[in-house]
């Protein structure tokens, strides 16, 4: 299954919004997401036809199992690749930047043995 990455990026802001705030709104994301009120309109309205996400009556956003599966893979790659350029002595605000940027496009193999050595890295510590 292939999805934008711009997809991604709101996917993955709506469940740190569900983990910060315990609720998903369009304005929070388009804060988090430094977008327009319209822009998150348009793409809410995609990820529901594609059964990423539902929204109540009252606006309240929910990931759908599809979208949480995809929102958690790619949170976790952010995570992993940001403490890993930490480790490397990259300034932390660049590090989240550029896990941002690499989130995406890194392969799994690659994204997989990052992890590993992060792990062996923290378990020797």
């Amino acid at each position: 299954m292939k999805i934008l990455k711009s997809s991604e990026d709101y996917l993955e802001a709506m469940l740190i919004m569900k983990e910060v705030h315990g609720y998903i709104r369009s304005i929070d994301i388009a804060m988090e997401l430094g977008v327009t009120k319209p822009s998150v309109s348009y793409a809410t309205k995609r990820l529901r036809e594609n059964g990423y996400i539902t929204m109540d009556k009252d606006g309240f956003i929910t990931l759908t199992d599809k979208g949480m599966d995809i929102a958690a893979h790619i949170y976790e790659r952010h995570k992993v690749l940001t403490s890993v350029l930490i480790q490397l002595g990259v300034n932390p605000e660049t590090a989240r930047e550029d896990a941002c940027k690499l989130e995406h496009d890194i392969s799994d193999e690659s994204f997989d043995a990052l992890k590993r050595h992060l792990e062996k890295n923290n378990e020797q510590k």
